[in-house]
């Protein structure tokens, strides 16, 4: 799916976080660097990334995060410890699985920026900003017409910059919870902290296959990702079919109740459809100026016919359902709600 971007600015005003996954491409990968864990030279490191041959002779010191309603760009500098290397970020949903990111991300500086009509980083700004490096979920955040700095701009002055996985074509309808791993190998490899990088893939690894062990089964339970409604109203608009969510689900033992019903990222499912629809869980996105639970508790009145409504199966989550470093902690929530038993 290629969502269009002022719509898409508009959602994430309205959700405040609409796709984390709007950036994907597994095939992005880094080439021509060679580094030793612990090593201080390293440099320079190469990266291949949507076609533009990278190359870094330090650490950036003044990395600019675009907006692009995501949050898995600045989670991941997080992770790995680079919060001082931000001097303006634009990412925020207001609230994390992660104990204590959301109050971190709200720390970091945002540069003092008057945003354009799609929500992110005008060109005179971000050139003003002098960054050293710039981060986008998409293509989009460097595209001319749509008033910001391009790629080409950017690296006149002395900026690289740098596109996150399955963010060259726009797709995150095809989005695994590898590209979250290779979105953290990159900055590992930029930052010359790769070491930091493989630590946590390897435990984030080590948790879900733990997970995934447990809840295995032949008849995974069918469920429904879908975001808060802001008004609270039933809406159906924007549910998940495809993306890194169902990823998510099948190593958490679960599977996309509505993945047949759309090839892009989101779909609209109708009352009717949603109600002869045997949902056994509900996965409800939550956002700052959103109440999950409640909303999960409202659909399920609303449907008492689903095995979730039977069973009171809901989870709620926020950014460990999209590209980032926490994929882990969404895997098992979930496991835990459709699996209890195995938890």
């Amino acid at each position: 799916m290629s969502m269009n971007r002022p719509a898409a600015a508009t959602l994430a005003a309205a959700f405040c976080l609409l796709t984390a996954a709007c950036g994907s491409s597994s095939d992005d990968t880094a080439s021509g660097t060679t580094e030793a864990a612990g090593s201080t030279s390293g440099y320079p490191v190469t990266l291949d990334n949507c076609g533009r041959k990278l190359t870094f002779d330090k650490a950036p010191e003044r990395v600019v995060v675009m907006n692009g309603a995501s949050v898995a760009e600045v989670s991941t500098l997080l992770a790995l410890g680079l919060e001082d290397k931000v001097v303006a970020n634009q990412q925020s949903y207001g609230r994390s699985e992660v104990p204590g990111r959301a109050a971190a991300i709200k720390k970091l500086p945002t540069g003092g920026i008057t945003l354009n009509g799609a929500g992110d980083i005008p060109r005179e700004a971000m050139l003003g900003l002098r960054p050293d490096l710039t981060l986008s979920v998409t293509s989009y955040g460097f595209e001319q017409k749509n008033g910001f700095a391009t790629r080409e701009q950017l690296q006149q002055v002395g900026a690289n910059s740098y596109i996150s996985p399955q963010g060259c074509d726009d797709d995150p309808s095809r989005m695994t919870v590898a590209d979250s791993y290779q979105l953290l190998r990159d900055m590992g490899k930029i930052f010359h902290v790769g070491d930091r990088a493989e630590k946590l893939i390897a435990e984030s690894e080590k948790k879900i296959a733990a997970v995934a062990g447990k809840a295995r089964t032949d008849k995974p339970p069918k469920v429904m990702v879908l975001f808060a409604s802001p008004s609270g109203e039933t809406d159906f608009s924007l549910v998940f079919a495809k993306g890194i969510v169902n990823d998510i689900l099948a190593k958490a033992g679960g599977a996309n109740a509505f993945e047949d019903t759309a090839e892009t990222l989101f779909t609209n499912v109708s009352k009717e459809k949603a109600a002869t629809t045997d949902v056994d869980a509900l996965v409800v996105i939550d956002a700052s100026g959103t109440d999950a639970a409640g909303y999960a508790k409202k659909l399920l009145k609303e449907f008492p016919q689903w095995p979730a409504a039977k069973n009171n199966t809901y989870v709620t989550l926020s950014d460990s359902m999209y590209l980032g470093p926490s994929n882990e902690v969404a895997v098992k929530k979930i496991a835990e709600a459709l699996h209890p038993d195995a938890a």
